[in-house]
């Protein structure tokens, strides 16, 4: 979810906060436009890297073993921080699925996040083998307990008619004095609904 000027002044942030969040995400984004340019260069040497490492090894040791043994470390760790960075990003799409699921407004979404973050929910949550969330409904639960009040409820009320005109019931059921008083839209409610009921009202009105 972008961070923009327009979802910070929906949250009621001022000018100079929104100016203060706006620079910071924006360096983190850079610094991490430049980790995974970095990543990809270094993830194209690898290749090359190895074979000639694996080459080496086959001639002897001949003082190669040290140097082969250090690099392959480095090559390992690299192929864990990927994978771990994968975790992440997986773990980071479940939780905003869990928030929207439960009802979290999307302006709220990212601020959420971040709490359940800070508050080590993000660590803790496993994934299946789909990438979603373990015991989701827990999960969810936890959520909820935790971040109830961004949840977002609706409720859905009724047309106010203070004046309803009667489908049935004949004449009676609406007087002529009545009948004088309704407005235009109301008559034309009752002509659809009731055209009989209406031609009667209507013939009978006295003005």
């Amino acid at each position: 979810m972008a961070i923009t000027r327009k979802l910070l002044k929906g949250m009621g942030l001022t000018e100079e906060q929104q100016d203060t969040i706006i620079e910071a995400h924006t360096d983190t984004v850079n610094g991490l436009k430049a980790d995974v340019d970095r990543y990809k260069a270094d993830a194209e040497k690898l290749p090359g890297v190895q074979k000639e490492l694996d080459d080496l090894k086959g001639k002897g040791d001949d003082g190669y073993k040290e140097k082969y043994e250090s690099e392959h470390k480095a090559f390992e760790d690299y192929k864990t921080s990927v994978a771990a960075e994968k975790t992440t990003a997986a773990k980071e799409k479940a939780l905003e699925t869990a928030l929207k699921k439960i009802g979290i407004a999307d302006k709220r979404i990212a601020t959420v996040a971040k709490m359940a973050r800070a508050d080590g929910l993000l660590d803790a949550l496993e994934l299946d083998e789909n990438g979603a969330a373990k015991d989701a409904a827990k999960f969810e639960t936890s959520l909820k307990d935790g971040y109830g009040e961004f949840v977002v409820t609706t409720s859905t009320q009724g047309a106010n008619t203070p004046n309803p005109p009667a489908n049935n019931g004949g004449s009676g059921s609406i007087t002529a004095e009545a009948f004088k008083k309704m407005g235009y839209a109301d008559r034309l409610k009752l002509k659809k609904e009731s055209p009989e009921q209406y031609a009667e009202l209507a013939n009978n009105k006295g003005d």
